[in-house]
């Protein structure tokens, strides 16, 4: 029987891998044939989406895209080669999570509001370990930029577990992460938890702070959501298939338990609105790019 590749546009290691592992685990049970999750890591997630873009819409190639490719995108490359609302299906909502900021435990700060005072002193010389360019961790940072008014210098990793482990490493001294690529880090004390980006408090890592109220920093916020998306053109009967076995399963207490423990909440919509939803989220972020000034550089 032919298997369905299920691809992560991103290195092993990140929330967008355990987050494709568990949902190919989980549909490879429900629907009776074995999901593999492929990793097409490179070009900061482009080189994967273009290649689930470019795939047969037969229901074999599907992708978990996250807010950074299939919304920020759009609007940080201009020569993009695809286009997230022309060439995709977007077949369910999958997940929310906020972005943890962390410092390697021997920088000296304590706080938001120690290290914005750092960055000021120091524009332009403290290094962050981003997941990549556009990657949501990187628009966290950058937007954190752009509220305390500080300047960091970007060092791009192929996601989320290569920055993190970058930093424990000492080539840099902080990074916007994942709870699943930093929880680790914190709990060992290699690395230290500052807060984190959502407009609450995690349930995974409830002691930290959010940026905007420790920070002093009101109206920022930040968070990844992920999604499961197919070729445009895939059969509508394909789409809601999947759909509704992915939405069935990830409603069971013991996978709610699962995301949980990496610091996501299940945030589940149907191919209809969440098609919506990836419209809305694309136009807002052409708004903040725009604002905010980002760049790929």
């Amino acid at each position: 029987m032919k298997f369905i590749r299920l691809i992560v546009a991103f290195a092993p290691g990140g929330s967008n891998d355990f987050t494709a592992r568990l949902v190919a685990g989980l549909l490879s049970t429900s629907l009776g044939q074995q999901m593999v999750v492929e990793n097409r890591a490179g070009a900061d997630g482009r080189i994967g989406t273009e290649f689930v873009a470019r795939a047969t819409p037969d229901g074999y190639t599907l992708m978990v895209g996250t807010s950074s490719t299939h919304a920020v995108a759009q609007s940080l490359y201009p020569k993009l080669p695809y286009n997230v609302l022309r060439d995709f299906q977007p077949v369910a909502r999958l997940s929310d999570s906020p972005i943890v900021l962390a410092v390697h435990s021997s920088l000296p700060v304590r706080s938001v509001k120690d290290l914005i005072a750092l960055a000021r002193s120091r524009p332009g010389q403290i290094n962050n370990a981003s997941a990549g360019t556009g990657s949501t961790p990187h628009l966290a940072a950058v937007l954190f930029e752009h509220h305390a008014r500080i300047k960091l210098a970007h060092i791009h990793y192929k996601g989320g577990g290569p920055a993190s482990i970058a930093v424990v490493a000492g080539e840099a001294p902080l990074l916007f992460g994942t709870a699943v690529a930093i929880s680790p880090h914190t709990k060992a004390g290699r690395l230290r938890g500052l807060a984190v980006t959502g407009s609450q408090r995690s349930a995974l890592l409830p002691d930290l702070p959010t940026i905007a109220e420790e920070g002093g920093l009101p109206g920022y916020e930040m968070f990844n959501w992920m999604g499961m998306f197919a070729p445009a053109g895939t059969p509508r009967v394909v789409v809601e298939k999947l759909s509704s076995e992915l939405i069935r399963v990830l409603r069971l207490p013991e996978v709610i338990g699962r995301l949980q423990a990496q610091g996501a909440e299940p945030s589940l919509l149907g191919p209809d609105e969440f098609s919506a939803f990836v419209k809305r989220e694309v136009e807002k972020w052409a708004r903040m790019v725009a604002a905010t000034g980002m760049t790929t550089e």
